[in-house]
């Protein structure tokens, strides 16, 4: 809403502002809801201040993380995705939402390398912290 204090979370450190103005295909309005395509105007907030990938929320709503636990199917060569297995430490890019960050996975104990076709638990660290929430979904490349 117009008016209403929000916080920009994700990639950078989380910053406070309030919404002067939310504007949808050049048409002034009052509020955004989740999933909007809007441009939002921002105190004290230049257009060099947020960048693709960050979550425009209420404050204390979404919090950012750099590590978290995932479970994934890895595609096979056949459905469009790895031919060769990977091992612990691997360092692919996560997509979230509208953005990708190099993260680092950790695989569980026991587990030396996952093969394309695996379905399995890991832990990924990541090299900058993204808003997230459980059952996220992402995408690794």
């Amino acid at each position: 809403n117009v008016g209403d204090e929000v916080e920009i979370v994700g990639i950078r450190p989380t910053s406070k502002s309030t919404c002067t103005g939310v504007e949808m295909f050049r048409k002034l309005l009052d509020r955004g809801e989740a999933g909007d395509n809007i441009g939002a105007l921002l105190r004290g907030v230049d257009r060099d201040g947020v960048e693709r990938g960050q979550v425009l929320c209420k404050p204390k709503s979404v919090n950012p993380h750099t590590h978290f636990e995932a479970e994934a199917y890895i595609l096979t060569k056949e459905e469009g995705g790895r031919h060769t297995p990977f091992f612990a430490n691997y360092r692919p890019q996560f997509y979230f939402r509208t953005t990708d960050v190099t993260g680092m996975v950790k695989l569980p104990e026991g587990t030396e390398m996952v093969m394309p076709g695996d379905n399995l638990k890991f832990e990924v660290e990541l090299i900058a912290p993204i808003a997230m929430e459980e059952k996220l979904r992402f995408a690794i490349r």
